[in-house]
Parts: structure tokens; C-alpha cells; sequence
């Protein structure tokens, strides 16, 4: 147990020591939609604790959810990563999002059962990878309709101006 809690610390402040590579622009770029998508699974998780969808045995802080540690963490900044190699190219993203995702639903939830952290319960692993699918999809939409009304205001003051 004690060694769960610190995997999920490791797990949650390792990907944060990658934000100097990604640089200060694409961190304020493509925060928006990494934000986005992590409030919308925060609201997800409280279904899926009511419909029994996962469980969680171990959790970072007790009372809070079991989600913390992946969403803050290994999730919100590896958006943010995929968001940068990928946006633009919407067939690479999802190429690289459905490797990433394969690679969570199958050998990576099998671990952390394993480990006493996680198990999916009401859901089959197929069905949390269509899952993962669709909020990749949301976010790469989200982000779309951001870079659009970053542009928008200045075409406009363009079409203002002389």
C-alpha cells in the first residue's frame, strides 16, 4: 500500500519535469484544451463511480478521487505533448492517440490492477478505450475551436484597419 501511494506521487509529478522541454508558448497554447478535457473527466468520474464503471483500492490523498494522480499528471501534460507533435495533422493525432490509449486500456490498466490501485468493474477494456477515443477526439475539437478564436479577433481588427 505505502508503495502505491508513492507510485502514484512519481506517477502524478514526473511528467511536470518535462515542461521545460515543451516550452513556455505550446504549455499556454495547449493548456486550454488539456484543462478542458481534465475537468470533463473529473465530471466523467463521478458517473463512473456511481454506474461502478472502475474501482479504485488505493488513492494518493484519501477522500479524493482515485483519477487525481493520472489526470493531473501523466495525463494533462502528455495531452499537452500529443497536442504539440500532432495538431494540425488529424490523422497522426489520432494514430498516436489510439498507440497511447492501447497502450493504458491493455497493458497498463492490467498493472495497476495488479498493483491494487485500479480495476475496471462494470465496464470491459474495449469500452474504456472507445472511451478514451471519444475524449480525444473532444479535446482535438476543443483545441480546433480555440486556435479559431485566437485568429478570429485579428482578421477582424485587419479588416478594421486601412
Amino acid at each position: 500500500m505505502k508503495y502505491n501511494k508513492m507510485f502514484l506521487l512519481v506517477l502524478m509529478l514526473v511528467p511536470w519535469l518535462s515542461l521545460p522541454m515543451l516550452g513556455k508558448r505550446n504549455f499556454k497554447r495547449f493548456l486550454p484544451a488539456a484543462f478542458f478535457i481534465t475537468c470533463w473527466i473529473s465530471v466523467e468520474s463521478i458517473l463512473a463511480k456511481r454506474r461502478v464503471w472502475w474501482r479504485f483500492y488505493d488513492r494518493l490523498i484519501p477522500n479524493v478521487m482515485g483519477e487525481l494522480p493520472f489526470l493531473i499528471g501523466p495525463f494533462m501534460i502528455g495531452s499537452i505533448w500529443i497536442l504539440k507533435f500532432t495538431f494540425g495533422n488529424f490523422f497522426r493525432y489520432l494514430i498516436v492517440n489510439l498507440v497511447t490509449d492501447f497502450l493504458f486500456v491493455y497493458p497498463g490498466m492490467f498493472v495497476l490492477k495488479r498493483m491494487g490501485i485500479i480495476s475496471l468493474v462494470r465496464m470491459k477494456h474495449y469500452q474504456l478505450g472507445i472511451l478514451f477515443m471519444a475524449k480525444s477526439v473532444l479535446m482535438y475539437f476543443f483545441q480546433f475551436m480555440v486556435e479559431k478564436l485566437r485568429k478570429k479577433p485579428k482578421s477582424l481588427i485587419k479588416r478594421l484597419l486601412p
